[in-house]
C-alpha cells in the first residue's frame, strides 16, 4: 500500500510540473513527416470536407485539439478549422492536429503530396524548405 502512495504522490508532482509549461503554451507539437496543411469543415461524422472536398474520415480516425489532447468528433459537428493532416490509404482523414495561430504562421507548410515529396523537412525544428 506504500508504494502506491508513493507512485500516486510522484504521479501527482510530475503532473503540477508539466502543467505551467503548458499553460504558458511552450508545448512544441511534433508533426510527421506526411502532415498536409488544410481546411476542414467537420460535418455529422464521418462527413467532413477537407480542402472544399466532401469525404470521410476514416474508422480510427483521431483529431487533436490546440492543446493536443483528443477531442471527440460529436463536440466539432460544425466548426471550421485549419489543421495539420494525415489520410489513409483510401484518401480518408486518419488523424488531424488542429492549429494554434503560432503553429499556423510557421510557413512554409505543404498542402498537397507532390510539395510534400518536392521539399525538405526537417523533424526537429519542425519546419519545411523549399528547393
Amino acid at each position: 500500500m506504500n508504494r502506491c502512495a508513493q507512485f500516486l504522490l510522484a504521479l501527482s508532482l510530475a503532473a503540477g510540473a508539466a502543467a505551467p509549461a503548458a499553460a504558458q503554451g511552450t508545448i512544441q507539437r511534433n508533426f510527421p513527416h506526411s502532415a498536409l496543411r488544410g481546411n476542414v469543415v467537420f460535418l455529422t461524422p464521418p462527413a467532413i470536407t477537407l480542402n472544399g472536398r466532401n469525404t470521410l474520415t476514416a474508422p480510427a480516425f483521431r483529431v487533436h485539439g490546440m492543446n493536443n489532447l483528443l477531442v471527440m468528433t460529436g463536440q466539432l459537428v460544425g466548426a471550421k478549422a485549419i489543421v495539420d493532416y494525415t489520410t489513409d490509404l483510401e484518401g480518408h482523414l486518419l488523424e488531424a492536429w488542429i492549429l494554434t495561430p503560432a503553429e499556423i504562421a510557421r510557413q512554409p507548410w505543404p498542402t498537397t503530396a507532390e510539395q510534400a515529396a518536392a521539399w525538405a523537412f526537417d523533424p526537429i525544428a519542425q519546419t519545411w524548405t523549399k528547393p
